[in-house]
Order: C-alpha cells, then structure tokens, then sequence
C-alpha cells in the first residue's frame, strides 16, 4: 500500500496510507487514512503541481466544501469494488 508522508501544522511527519486515488481535471486527489493509529477517520488529500514536472508538487488537506462534495461520490464509487468500508 502507498503512503504520503505529510508535516502538519505542529510540525510533527504524519504519515497516511492510500486508500484510493483519482484525477480529476489536471488535479491528483488521494483518499488516505493515518497509519499506525485506530483512527477510523479518512482524508481527502489532493496534489498541487505548480510549474513543470522537474518541480515537486505539494500535498494538501481538501479543506473547501464544495470540492469535498464533488469527490465525495467520486471515491464512494472506486471503493465499492473493494472489502472496505468507508462512511462519508
């Protein structure tokens, strides 16, 4: 399973498994739950490319609700091939 490691606000790495990921216009956008925690909480995490590909992307929390709302039903529909269980 792929894994993002991200710094978050308090400065501590926090890494995530991904559960799932997808593309949607031009934007990589990635479902992913904390690992090595009992947290059932997932995340929706998304890519910012800026400039070319030489250039690292960031990796941000999807915070803008209206967003979170198209990706919603997104993610729900590629996780119902899979065991999981995922509530929105």
């Amino acid at each position: 399973m792929d894994t993002i490691k991200l710094t978050v606000d308090d400065g501590e790495d926090v890494e995530f498994f991904v559960l799932e990921q997808t593309q949607l216009m031009g934007v990589h956008y990635y479902l992913v739950m904390p690992s090595g925690t009992q947290e059932d909480e997932c995340y929706i995490l998304k890519e910012s490319a800026e400039g070319t590909d030489d250039v690292f992307s960031e990796v941000t929390f999807v915070e803008d609700e209206e967003e979170l709302e198209v990706l919603y039903p997104v993610f729900k529909e590629l996780l119902e091939d899979s065991d999981m269980e995922v509530e929105f």
